[in-house]
C-alpha cells in the first residue's frame, strides 16, 4: 500500500534530497567545529556556519547576519527569550492560540516571577483583532508573545498590524513564526520585531534539530543567555561574552543540522515564496471543497484558504479521531495527527477540548491527487459508519 504524509505542521517529509546531500557532505568532507582551530576544515566549517547566518538575515530581512541565533528548536528560542527577558512584576500579552512552547514556560514564570500573564481570547475560528492587544496594553507591559499562525487551524495572526501597533514603544515583540518560515513572507524589520523564533524542520525543509533565534540590537542587550560556556572567543573572560552571536551560542553546534538547513533555506529561495504559498492554498482549497460534502465532518479554524497555513483541523461526527487517524493509516496509508497538538488552550478557543482534533496539514510535497484521494478514504469511513 503506497502512503500518504500529511502531517506536514509536524515536520517536512521526505526531505529534499539537497538537504540530505548537504548533512553528508559536512560530515564527510568537513566534519570539524567551527571557532575551535586555525586550520582548514575548521575554517571551511567556520565558513559555513557564516553563510547560514548570512542566508537567513537576507530570507528574514534582518540587517546583520550576528543576529542570527542557532538554537535546537524553536521551542528552544523561545524558552531563551521568555526566560532571559523577563523580570519581576513584568505584564506579558500572548493569544489563546499558543503553543505550550509559550504556555508551558511561561505558566511556570508567572509564579516563579509574579509576572502578570494576560491571554487575548481569539475567535472561535481562531482569529485575533488587533484592537484587543491595543486595548491590553499597560504601563508595564514588558512582551507580547504571538504565534504566526496556529499549528491546530492554521489561522494566521495579525502581526503585522500588531508590529504597527507596537513600533516605536518600549514594548519587546516575539513571533514564533513556527508553521509559517518557509511559506509566508516575514520581515524581521517590516514587522518591529525584536525577537523571530523559527525552526528549520518544517517549511524550511530542513532536518530536526535545528532552529534559531532573529534577535534586534536592544532585544540582544537586554536579554540573559539560556547557556554559558565555551564559544571559541574571549577565552580568557570566566564571564560570558557580550558579543554576537557568541553571547547566545555556547558548546559544539549542529553544524550538520546548519547545512542541512541552509539547503533547505536556498530550495526556498529557489521555488519561491509566492509559487508555495499558492500550491499550499489550492491544496488547502481543494481539501476544504471535498470535505463540505461528506457529511458529519466539522472543519474548525477559518475555513478561508488565504487567511490559514496549509492546515485543516476536523472531527467526524460519532468517531474518535484517533480511532479516525488509525483507520486511515490501517485502511488507506494516511498519515495525520490527532489529540491536541500540544495546544490545549488553541483547542479551548475553537471548541475542541478535551477531545481535540485530527489535523491534516500539506507541504511543498504534497500533491491534488493526494488531496483527493484523502477525501475518497473520509468518504468511504463517513459511509461505513452512518
Amino acid at each position: 500500500m503506497e502512503t500518504i504524509y500529511a502531517d506536514h505542521a509536524a515536520t517536512t517529509f521526505p526531505r529534499p534530497q539537497q538537504v540530505v546531500d548537504a548533512m553528508v557532505n559536512y560530515l564527510c568532507n568537513i566534519g570539524c567545529n567551527p571557532g575551535r582551530g586555525g586550520y582548514g576544515r575548521s575554517l571551511d566549517a567556520a565558513r559555513l556556519v557564516y553563510e547560514a547566518r548570512t542566508l537567513l538575515a537576507e530570507f528574514f530581512h534582518v540587517p546583520q547576519p550576528e543576529q542570527i541565533i542557532f538554537t535546537p528548536s524553536v521551542t528552544y528560542s523561545l524558552n531563551l527569550v521568555l526566560k532571559g527577558l523577563l523580570q519581576p512584576g513584568d505584564h506579558v500579552i500572548v493569544s489563546s492560540m499558543e503553543h505550550n512552547a509559550v504556555v508551558r514556560p511561561l505558566t511556570r514564570l508567572a509564579t516563579e516571577r509574579n509576572l502578570q500573564v494576560e491571554k487575548l481570547t481569539c475567535k472561535p475560528d481562531g482569529t485575533l483583532e488587533p484592537k484587543q492587544l491595543k486595548d491590553a496594553l499597560r504601563t508595564n507591559t514588558r512582551l507580547i508573545v504571538l504565534t504566526h499562525a496556529s499549528n491546530v487551524t492554521g489561522t494566521l495572526l495579525p502581526v503585522y498590524e500588531i508590529g504597527e501597533i507596537l513600533a516605536g514603544s518600549d514594548i519587546f515583540y516575539c513571533l514564533d513564526t513556527a508553521q509559517t518560515a518557509g511559506t509566508e513572507e516575514i520581515n524581521f524589520q517590516d514587522l518591529n520585531c525584536d525577537y523571530l523564533a523559527f525552526t528549520g524542520h518544517k517549511g524550511l525543509l530542513g532536518p530536526p534539530g535545528i532552529g534559531g533565534l532573529c534577535l534586534s540590537e536592544r532585544a540582544a542587550a537586554c536579554t540573559l543567555p539560556l547557556v554559558e560556556g565555551g564559544t571559541g572567543s574571549r577565552s580568557e573572560q570566566v564571564q560570558q561574552p557580550e558579543l554576537l552571536p557568541d553571547k547566545f551560542e555556547s558548546g559544539t553546534q549542529n553544524v550538520p543540522g546548519i547545512a542541512g538547513l541552509t539547503a533547505g533555506v536556498k530550495l526556498v529561495q529557489e521555488t519561491g515564496l509566492q509559487k508555495i504559498k499558492k500550491h499550499k492554498a489550492e491544496l488547502t482549497a481543494a481539501f476544504l471543497d471535498g470535505l463540505a460534502g461528506i457529511p458529519g465532518i466539522k472543519v474548525y479554524g477559518t475555513k478561508d484558504a488565504g487567511k490559514t497555513t496549509a492546515t485543516v483541523s476536523l472531527n467526524l461526527e460519532g468517531v474518535d479521531n484517533g480511532d479516525l487517524s488509525f483507520m486511515l493509516e490501517q485502511g488507506f496509508g494516511i498519515m495525520t495527527r490527532s489529540g491536541l497538538h500540544c495546544a490545549p488552550w488553541a483547542h479551548q478557543t475553537i471548541g475542541s477540548f478535551p477531545e481535540g482534533t485530527l489535523r491534516f496539514s500539506f507541504g511543498l510535497s504534497s500533491t491534488v491527487p493526494e488531496i483527493e484521494e484523502i477525501i475518497s478514504a473520509l468518504q468511504t469511513i463517513a459511509a461505513e459508519i452512518a
